[in-house]
């Protein structure tokens, strides 16, 4: 919707990642409040209302006319997004505390990327019948549905939240957090932060370039489906792949191959580029598996939900931030200058990576 917005409205490229930063940043400051929440109201039912929250804030985006309510309607719409990653992933870690724990948070992430390889295309479509306003609208009606699944199928699956004396024991085995090893839990954040950060300003500025590239709103949403296909395979096959080349290996070839990807995105025709997306879509994505199934090795279950919370906060905060920052780089120097510069960022994950020296399995439960 980005590129109709700015058109529509004169937005700058300032403002088109400050809409991003609205949305992205409401959502990462909910998530660590929703992770205590879930302790004690259980995550089904917040699953459930952030995702009506969610719903209502798409509706209600239909009906903008104006920056500021643009802004604000986002705003409520990450709030009620704020919920699904740490509450999810929480939820997936504890059902697989034995056996290979990255290899299914990567099924589940590549099922959730299912709807990102279909909603850009088939939103794309329905802008050129329908305009915006009304493929907007339809995406609010499809999370209003999921709302309701979510509290009928989740309510008969999930167990209760863990009782006040074991989140006492929880918080002893690894302090209020649950965190078992600080050092490498920061380390994890920080290559979230930088991946995160690179993910959310490619996808934002990606569709800018190719239309100066003479690619057309229908070719721009071939290109995002196209990436999001590319990454929903990434987080299965990059799941898989930590588990049998490891953590460190996994995420440097990751993060190289999103570098170099991108910068080839700058020089290459438009044609290469649809055919370089697939692959670069397996990169960007990727390395997002690994993490958060390292994450829930380095953490107490019990304490899941507000440690998969501060790390998401720490990763969608930079999310929310790169794509303002970087267009502030994109009006004074282009599109393409911003775009390199997050080919080139991106590579600072590899040094990051060393420090990490985890082993397959770190977890002593589950033996080692």
């Amino acid at each position: 919707m980005f590129p109709l917005w700015a058109r529509e409205f004169s937005l700058s490229f300032a403002q088109v990642g400050l809409l991003k930063t609205s949305y992205s940043g409401a959502m990462s400051l909910f998530q660590i409040p929703a992770g205590f929440l879930a302790e004690r109201w259980g995550e089904a039912r917040l699953l459930a209302g952030g995702t009506l929250v969610c719903a209502l804030g798409f509706l209600a985006l239909g009906k903008a006319t104006q920056f500021e309510w643009f802004l604000l309607v986002l705003l409520v719409a990450g709030f009620g997004s704020a919920v699904q990653h740490p509450l999810s992933s929480a939820l997936v870690s504890r059902a697989y505390e034995e056996g290979p724990r990255r290899m299914v948070l990567g099924t589940y992430n590549f099922s959730g990327d299912l709807g990102k390889m279909t909603l850009p295309a088939a939103t794309a479509l329905a802008v050129v019948w329908f305009g915006w306003r009304v493929a907007t609208r339809g995406v609010g009606i499809l999370a209003l549905a999921a709302s309701v699944a979510i509290l009928i199928i989740l309510s008969n699956l999930v167990p209760q939240p863990a009782k006040e004396n074991d989140a006492t024991m929880a918080a002893g085995a690894g302090g209020d957090w649950g965190i078992r090893d600080a050092r490498r839990f920061f380390v994890l954040s920080a290559i979230h932060i930088i991946d995160n950060g690179t993910r959310a300003a490619f996808l934002t500025f990606l569709p800018f370039l190719l239309l100066a590239k003479g690619g057309t709103m229908k070719s721009v949403g071939l290109a995002l489906g196209l990436t999001f296909t590319g990454g929903a395979v990434g987080k299965f096959v990059c799941g898989a792949a930590a588990e049998r080349l490891g953590i460190i290996r996994t995420v440097v070839l990751t993060e190289a191959g999103t570098g170099l990807g991108i910068l080839a995105v700058l020089i290459i025709p438009l044609r290469a580029i649809l055919a370089l997306l697939p692959a670069l879509g397996v990169a960007l994505n990727g390395t997002s598996s690994v993490l958060y199934g390292t994450v829930a090795d380095l953490v107490v279950p019990e304490r899941r939900s507000r440690a998969y919370g501060l790390f998401y906060t720490l990763g969608i905060g930079s999310g929310a931030l790169a794509p303002t920052l970087y267009g502030f780089v994109s009006d004074w120097g282009g599109v393409a200058l911003a775009l390199a510069v997050v080919g080139f960022v991106v590579m600072m994950t590899i040094p990051l990576a060393r420090l990490l020296r985890l082993p397959l399995v770190s977890d002593p439960t589950r033996g080692s």
